[in-house]
C-alpha cells in the first residue's frame, strides 16, 4: 500500500520481523522523585520535592505547594480508556528502574534507545534551578550505565547566558553526552522565567523546552557563534524537544488542538537557524526536532524555498544555498506514527527522519513498536525503513 489506507489496517494482519535493529531516537526517563536528594548539592537537599502518600492519589510537596502525582508522562501498557490523569506512583511503571525498562525494550524489540526527560526542577529558586540541570546531568548519567550501549541520554543544559551554556556543553561532552537539548528559545536572565506559562506545569519546566519567545536574548545573535563552534568541535548533535508551544497538558479543553500545533511550532526555531545563515557557517552542526512530526517537514521545505528564491533579494539573504540544501544537510527529525512523513521521505527535508516510540508517554507504540512500524512503512523497501528506524538516528546521534 502506498497511501493513508494502512491508517485502519489491523495490526493482526502484519507479518513477521525481518527489518533488523531498531533505534528508539525519543523516549523519556523521568527521574524518581528521591533522586534529588542524593544528586543536588548537600546544602540545597532540604529544599528537594518529596511524596507525600494518599488514598486516590500520592502528592508531591514543594516550595509551599502540594500538588497530586499526574500520570500523563507514565501510561506504558494501559489502553488509551484506561488512562489515568493523576494517581499513585505504585500505579505507575518502574520506568525509572533500569531494568525495568531494558526488559521492557527487549519485550518491544528495542535495540537501543534515546532518552530524553531532563530536568530541572521547577522551582522559583535560581540557585536550586540552576544545580537540578546538572543533578539531573550526572543522575541520568549514572542511571545509563547499566547498559551504556543500549541506553543513550540527552544532557539538558539552561540556555540563559553563552559562556554558562558553553562550559555545561564542554562537560557534558568530557562527560559522554552525545547530544544536548536546548530550549526553542533562549532563557531570560532568570532561566525559570518565561511568557509562555502553562497550566498544570511549573514555569521553570516550560521554560526548559521553550525558553523565552520574547526574551532579548535571540538564536540569530552574533554572539552565539562561539556556542555554535563548541558544539561543532564537539560533534555533538543539538535537540530541541517540541517547545515552540507547549500543550495545556492535563486540560482536556485544549490538549487535542493544542497537539499538532506543538509540532508544527517547531518550524520557528528552524527558520532562525535557516535564515540567519547558522548552518552555512557551521556546515556540521546537527539539529534535530525531536517528538515534533516530519509529516509537515517536507512541505515547509517547498514552501521556504519558493518563498526564499522571490524574496532573498530585496531581505539580502546571506544564503549562498536554497534552503532545501540545509534541510537536507544539517535539520533533523522524529516522529511516533507518521505515514505521511514516511511518503515524503524522498523529498526534499524528508530525508532525515527518524522513528521513536515515546515510551512511556501517552502516544507510545509500546508495547506493539514491531507491529505498528510494520502496518506504517507497509510498501516502503525494506533498506529505506532500516534507515529511517535504525540508520539515521545512528548518524545524527553518532551511535555505534
Amino acid at each position: 500500500m502506498t497511501d493513508l489506507a494502512t491508517l485502519d489496517r489491523p495490526l493482526a494482519e502484519l507479518g513477521t520481523w525481518t527489518l533488523g535493529e531498531i533505534v528508539d531516537a525519543d523516549a523519556h526517563i523521568d527521574p524518581p522523585y528521591d533522586m534529588w536528594q542524593e544528586y543536588l548539592p548537600a546544602h540545597l537537599r532540604a529544599k528537594a520535592p518529596v511524596i507525600e502518600e494518599g488514598d486516590e492519589c500520592d502528592w508531591i510537596v514543594f516550595e509551599g505547594t502540594r500538588r497530586p502525582v499526574r500520570m500523563i508522562n507514565n501510561q506504558a501498557g494501559r489502553t488509551g480508556k484506561d488512562f489515568k490523569m493523576v494517581g499513585k506512583l505504585s500505579e505507575q511503571r518502574a520506568v525509572w528502574d533500569p531494568h525495568v525498562r531494558l526488559a521492557d525494550m527487549d519485550a518491544d524489540g528495542i535495540g537501543q534507545a534515546v532518552l530524553f526527560g531532563g530536568g530541572p526542577l521547577g522551582t522559583l529558586d535560581d540557585e536550586l534551578y540552576m544545580a537540578s540541570y546538572e543533578a539531573y546531568q550526572r543522575w541520568v548519567m549514572d542511571w545509563c550505565a547499566a547498559n551504556p550501549a543500549r541506553l543513550h541520554p540527552i544532557g539538558y543544559v539552561p540556555m540563559r547566558d553563552i559562556d554558562e551554556t558553553i562550559g555545561h556543553v564542554e562537560r557534558l561532552a568530557k562527560m559522554g553526552f552525545k547530544a544536548i537539548n536546548l530550549p526553542a528559545f533562549p532563557q531570560n536572565p532568570k532561566a525559570w522565567e518565561t511568557s509562555s506559562n502553562v497550566a498544570n506545569m511549573k514555569a521553570g519546566q516550560v521554560s526548559a523546552l521553550t525558553g523565552d519567545p520574547q526574551g532579548e536574548l535571540q538564536y540569530y545573535l552574533p554572539e552565539f557563534d562561539r556556542l555554535w563552534a563548541v558544539i561543532q568541535d564537539h560533534d555533538l548533535a543539538i535537540t530541541m524537544h517540541l517547545g515552540g508551544r507547549v500543550p495545556r497538558f492535563g486540560d482536556a479543553q485544549h490538549f487535542l488542538p493544542d497537539m499538532p500545533m506543538s509540532k508544527m511550532a517547531m518550524a520557528e526555531p528552524i527558520g532562525i537557524f535557516l535564515f540567519n545563515a547558522i548552518f552555512q557557517r557551521f556546515p556540521k552542526l546537527r539539529i534535530g526536532m525531536i517528538e515534533s512530526g516530519v509529516g509537515w517537514m517536507a512541505w515547509y521545505t517547498e514552501y521556504v524555498t519558493r518563498t526564499w528564491e522571490k524574496q532573498r533579494f530585496w531581505t539580502k539573504s546571506p544564503l549562498t544555498q536554497s534552503p532545501a540544501f540545509y534541510m537536507d544537510r544539517n535539520v533533523y527529525g522524529s516522529f511516533i506514527q507518521d505515514r505521511t512523513g514516511i511518503l515524503c521521505r524522498n523529498l526534499p527535508g524528508g530525508r532525515n527522519i527518524m522513528w521513536s516510540s515515546d515510551y512511556p508517554h501517552s502516544e507510545t507504540t509500546f508495547p506493539k513498536s514491531r507491529e505498528i512500524i510494520l502496518r506504517d512503512f507497509d510498501g516502503i523497501p525494506e533498506a529505506e525503513t532500516q534507515d529511517i528506524i535504525c540508520n539515521i538516528a545512528k548518524r545524527f546521534f553518532n551511535l555505534a
